[in-house]
């Protein structure tokens, strides 16, 4: 099986194909540039045996994550990344990449900007009435056909691209949203309403579904209908917190962010 193997940055990645290359392994580079130059850091794809030559490298080569490697339909485009005046977003980096919890046939990235982007949430709020916007927290979240995506200041969260080359192409996108906005806020009321909620069923593909009951609930749907009504944590299901799921955790914590609901993730699951 192929496998592309994204990097958090460039010395990352020099070092992961200087390693490959010692070790002749298969190795192929996928490229940002030029239009997603700004928001993405070159790719490697290899075989098994390269992936884990790379993970057993760490932490010498850190790599953001992995997934199946899926042929994109389509090619980085040729022309260069738009350029702003204001630039509130700056560059971008994969700093986690993984299958998605949600549908197992798509990624799910978090990168982080060099930029700020809270300042503009009330003026995409405005413009996006079916985005859903957290004051408190702060976050913005918000579908993009099936992609769910929400924003921090410093942080952008994304579940269900389609490959390394969409998720940069989704990056990009929001990249000239933040900016695009930022730069015709004069002209744009700012709005601070919570209006809108990511569907409950969206909560529901980051639980178990087991129907376990340990929650309290006689089943998943159940429980995923009282987070999204505001009356319940995600600690509450034991299965995801603690139990034989734990790694649902990240994506679950991070949609009820954007529902306004915060949980204090224990010691235990760091890292």
């Amino acid at each position: 099986m192929a496998i592309v193997l994204a990097f958090p940055g460039q010395s990352e990645f020099e070092g992961a194909r200087a390693l490959l290359a010692s070790l002749a392994a298969p190795c192929r580079i996928i490229s940002p540039e030029p239009a997603y130059s700004k928001v993405g850091i070159p790719a490697l794809v290899t075989d098994s045996s390269g992936h884990a030559a790379i993970l057993e490298s760490a932490p010498t080569i850190i790599c953001a994550g992995w997934a199946e490697y899926r042929p994109a339909h389509s090619r980085v485009p040729q022309s260069p990344p738009s350029e702003f005046e204001r630039d509130i977003f700056g560059q971008a980096a994969i700093v986690f990449f993984g299958r998605c919890m949600a549908d197992e046939t798509k990624v799910r990235l978090i990168a982080h900007i060099s930029g700020n982007m809270e300042a503009v949430f009330p003026y995409i709020n405005t413009e996006m009435p079916q985005a859903c916007y957290n004051r408190a927290t702060p976050c913005l979240t918000f579908l993009d056909e099936y992609r769910m995506i929400t924003l921090y200041p410093r942080r952008i969260a994304v579940g269900k691209t389609d490959h390394l080359l969409d998720s940069w192409r989704v990056l990009e996108k929001i990249r000239c949203l933040v900016n695009r906005t930022w730069s015709r806020r004069a002209g744009i009321p700012p709005c601070y309403e919570m209006r809108q909620k990511p569907p409950a069923l969206e909560v529901y593909k980051r639980l178990p579904r087991t129907n376990c009951r340990a929650c309290g609930e006689l089943t998943c749907m159940a429980f995923a209908a009282r987070l999204w009504r505001g009356e319940g944590t995600p600690s509450e299901c034991p299965a995801v917190s603690s139990g034989e799921f734990r790694h649902l955790w990240p994506a679950l914590v991070e949609i009820c962010s954007g529902l306004g609901i915060g949980d204090q993730v224990p010691s235990e699951k760091e890292g």
